[in-house]
């Protein structure tokens, strides 16, 4: 697969469905559209499950490759976005029955993976300013929100997805939506917001270099010839 130029304003009059019809038609480096339209969304989508900066970019990775090697089966009923939102959604909590499988398991390489990972995490320079701190504890207070409500939070206040979008993604009914984002936003007083000096758009951003390094391993798993079946 090409690389597509990293000029989004030439993107910008494509639709996603075009750029699907494209794709399909064989001009596959258009994917790379796509990715770059919806990185953010599915990041923040696969971290409200996971809560993970890491295993966020891996699902991110592994959503991309099964939207992409499944193009075909995207009927257009619902909106790409919801559909590709569905497949990153569905890896991230497929993700989290297997953590929490490993979890009940006896301690010992896993523990000292996740403990490797901890050291081996730099401050980002982000980090370091007043604002970037109080952003944090934000993003904290939506860490902490019990995953029912977590979930719903990020799609809709977060990320922005309708009620409908976000009830397509999660496999709920639009009322079940809106309760859980009511009872998510009564457990984020509006004090929590007010001593942020922040609104919740801005947590969880996904960076341009982050971005390209998605779209990078993206491309090159795409481009990688099939592994053979097992025997």
């Amino acid at each position: 697969m090409s690389t597509v130029p990293a000029e989004p304003a030439q993107w910008s009059t494509l639709s996603d469905e075009d750029v699907v019809a494209r794709v399909r038609a064989g001009e596959t480096a258009l994917f790379e559209i796509l990715m770059r339209r919806y990185n953010q969304r599915l990041y923040r989508i696969a971290r409200s499950v996971l809560r993970d900066d890491a295993e966020a970019e891996d699902v991110m990775q592994q959503a991309y490759v099964d939207a992409y090697t499944h193009l075909a089966q995207f009927e257009g009923r619902a909106k790409f976005s919801t559909w590709l939102s569905r497949i990153a959604f569905h890896e991230a909590l497929a993700r989290a029955r297997r953590r929490r499988r490993q979890a009940s398991a006896p301690s010992g390489a896993g523990e000292e993976e996740a403990m490797s990972r901890i050291e081996s995490t730099d401050p980002t320079p982000e980090h370091q300013a007043l604002q970037q701190e109080l952003r944090g504890h934000l993003e904290a207070a939506i860490d902490a929100l019990p995953s029912l409500y977590r979930c719903v939070f990020v799609m809709r206040e977060v990320e922005g997805l309708s009620t409908s979008e976000s009830a397509a993604c999660l496999g709920i009914r639009e009322d079940a939506a809106k309760t859980r984002l009511s009872r998510a936003r009564a457990l984020l007083r509006e004090e929590l917001y007010r001593r942020a000096g922040a609104t919740a758009s801005s947590a969880f951003a996904f960076h341009r270099s982050r971005c390209d390094r998605v779209v990078s391993a993206v491309l090159t798993r795409l481009a990688a010839p099939p592994s053979p079946p097992a025997l």
